[in-house]
């Protein structure tokens, strides 16, 4: 059988393992799992990311697309808005919604344990959307 490119494969049902953890642009740790790479999706991206004890991504947000998160462990702390000027926190067993553009700050609010999600987002590429702005990391400190 040819190998086919997932891009001109006909999209179909598909089981895949996690990928290997990486160092997301935004600084934190992820495990892609369904993605435009993976599978070939078109309109979703599915992946895990873990926040070291301590650790915070980088001020960013999705160029035009969604996030919808479920925290497995731990808690995480986001400030978010135009100049990170609102503030949530987000438990295990909670939901977590981030419109499209939304600038925003994850971070571990635990200095011992990681905090562990799945994210869900409508860009179906592992990081195409993500636009850096450096300009607001400094906000709440770095």
């Amino acid at each position: 059988m040819p190998d086919i490119a997932i891009d001109d494969a006909t999209p179909t049902c598909r089981v895949v393992g996690a990928g290997a953890e990486a160092s997301g642009k935004q600084g934190h740790l992820y495990t892609p799992g369904i993605s435009a790479q993976s599978v070939g999706a078109r309109r979703i991206h599915l992946q895990i990311v873990r926040f070291p004890p301590g650790g915070r991504a980088n001020a960013h947000k999705h160029d035009g697309h969604e996030t919808a998160i479920y925290v497995l462990s731990g808690e995480s702390g986001m400030w978010y808005g135009e100049r990170l000027e609102q503030h949530l926190i987000a438990r295990a067993g909670e939901f977590l919604y981030i419109s499209a553009n939304m600038p925003h700050l994850p971070y571990n609010l635990s200095a011992s344990e990681s905090c562990v999600a799945v994210i869900a987002r409508t860009d179906p590429n592992d990081q195409e959307s993500v636009v850096l702005l450096p300009e607001l990391d400094g906000v709440h400190g770095a």
